[in-house]
């Protein structure tokens, strides 16, 4: 043998292991192999290893590699959009299952609902937590609304996600509102009932004018709501699929845009850090020969060495920023379940159009309007509200004065225009309702008045001139766009919250004035 036979053969001639063994050492790898294609990194011990975390999984992509550290303080946010998040989740998921059971017809609606509360397992709970979560969403989604205006949250470049805010304020009470006459029974067909005469409101104004029989606005708007002239199975089915299909959707589509604007719009608002002054620069021919030995690192954008500092103030998304939404959601989720344990959500008497209720309420986040609705139709149900949604669209675009975002109320002038306004509506807002019960009002003293006068003149058109006529005060006498906004914004707050209770505890039957309900008339 010479020695060139001796020499070891070629890598690719080298004898391999059997097929079998192959198959076993994979089928023994498989829970490494698939570890690894599902986590591409290593363990997050590192800030590389916690925002590749962040960066590589889908449903942690919502949030930035990193975050500032004072975007996870709690006063930044309240987490109010954290829990709007996770009710509408968990609404979702509540909603799945109680479909399972529910059948959308007028005849079989009502026993759906009854088998779910007294047969189906859990079905009660399910259908509790659903419920108060549906209230719950609608409430922290105007205390979130009212959290970004008082934080300045919706300025420069934040304008059109505060737009997008207010389409998913609008999705939000039509999900509650749809859901609102599926159980079919007493208190969910007169609910509807009166929100599709506020609907028909603008009629009013077209009877007044004379032109309700070839302009009827507000009969196509209540067709259109309801797919006929009543209350039915049309409405029953259209509802229905608005409620479990057509918003929830809508909802989830324009809630990622929401979303994805706050991260492509810097994040979420916070006080810009003031730069340090930077010394004057020094020649370099002052400079000794022996320290003139330099080289040029990167050029960024900027006029001192201080730009990007802010990246020094933060933390990787992960686990700061996860732990505190887990902690939030799982505080969501656990009042939601004892809200769904102690208190049951109500089911009356089978729906009868011919026996109406009395007094028959819109949902809680509609009596506000049920309250100016009764003293006229169109303004409480399209003019005033419209009048609210157009100022509010435009505040971003109206105030454009240059000041830190996140300060609550911009400051020190900001809190006491805020508290100022807050005493100004209490106390206008009670004496206009408590003139309205003692006095009545314009067709009470002049039966004879047009109608057009009413709609013109009411209690609700006086609360929104005397408000407005306030923020214009406040803008005068502070020469500032944002403390007039202030203004104006709570008093709209305080009022609404003043009228909501209003309806809720002191209307009665034919919607009369009483302290208590327990003052009712007894039949």
């Amino acid at each position: 043998m010479t020695p060139l036979d001796t020499q070891s053969a070629p890598a690719s001639e080298a004898p391999r292991p059997g097929g079998m063994s192959t198959f076993l050492a994979n089928l023994l790898d498989v829970p490494r192999s698939l570890y690894d294609s599902i986590v591409r990194h290593g363990p997050p011990t590192s800030d590389r290893t916690k925002s590749q975390t962040v960066v590589s999984n889908f449903f942690l992509h919502v949030l930035p590699a990193h975050i500032h550290v004072d975007s996870l303080k709690f006063w930044a946010t309240c987490g109010l959009g954290i829990v709007t998040g996770v009710l509408f989740g968990l609404l979702c998921v509540t909603g799945i299952l109680l479909m399972v059971y529910y059948k959308p017809s007028v005849a079989e609606a009502y026993d759906s609902v009854k088998d779910i509360v007294f047969v189906v397992p859990t079905g009660r709970f399910m259908r509790n937590i659903h419920r108060w979560a549906a209230h719950a969403m609608v409430a922290f989604v105007i205390l979130h609304m009212a959290r970004v205006f008082y934080t300045s949250a919706y300025k420069a470049p934040r304008q059109f996600n505060w737009l997008i805010g207010m389409v998913l304020f609008v999705l939000t009470l039509g999900m509650s509102f749809t859901g609102y006459l599926l159980p079919w029974d007493q208190l969910a067909y007169w609910a509807i009932t009166i929100g599709a005469n506020i609907a028909q409101s603008p009629r009013e104004l077209t009877d007044a004018l004379g032109v309700t029989s070839w302009l009827d606005v507000g009969g196509m708007q209540k067709e259109l709501l309801l797919g006929a002239h009543y209350v039915g199975q049309e409405a029953l089915i259209r509802f229905y699929v608005l409620h479990v299909m057509v918003l929830p959707l809508a909802t989830c589509i324009v809630l990622g845009a929401h979303m994805w604007r706050v991260r492509k719009d810097g994040g979420l608002a916070r006080p810009e850090k003031p730069v340090p002054a930077v010394p004057p620069p020094v020649s370099v021919k002052e400079l000794p020969a022996s320290t003139r030995s330099w080289g040029l690192m990167a050029v960024v954008k900027g006029q001192s060495p201080h730009v990007g500092a802010e990246m020094e103030d933060t933390v990787p998304a992960y686990p700061g920023a996860l732990y505190a939404i887990a902690a939030l959601s799982m505080l969501t989720v656990a009042a939601s379940l004892v809200l769904g344990y102690l208190f049951d959500a109500p089911l009356k008497e089978l729906a009868a159009p011919t026996v109406p209720e009395n007094p028959a309420k819109a949902p809680w986040y509609f009596l506000g309007l049920q309250e100016l609705v009764s003293y006229s139709a169109f303004m409480g149900g399209v003019g005033i509200p419209g009048i609210v949604v157009l100022g509010l669209g435009l505040i971003p675009y109206l105030d454009r004065e240059r000041e830190d975002a996140g300060v609550w109320f911009s400051g020190r002038r900001g809190r006491t225009v805020a508290v100022a306004s807050a005493l100004f509506a209490v106390a206008w807002t009670v004496l206009q309702l408590w003139f309205t019960v003692r006095f009545g009002w314009l067709r009470n003293w002049y039966p004879e008045i047009p109608q057009l006068a009413i709609t013109i003149l009411n209690p609700g058109t006086v609360i929104v001139a005397v408000f407005a006529l306030w923020s214009i005060a406040t803008v005068q006498l502070t020469r500032s766009t944002r403390l007039g906004a202030i203004a104006l914004f709570t008093c709209f707050l305080v009022s609404f919250a003043i009228l909501t209770y209003f309806a809720t505890v002191h209307r009665g039957p034919n919607w009369d004035f009483y302290w208590w309900p327990s003052m009712w008339p007894r039949h």
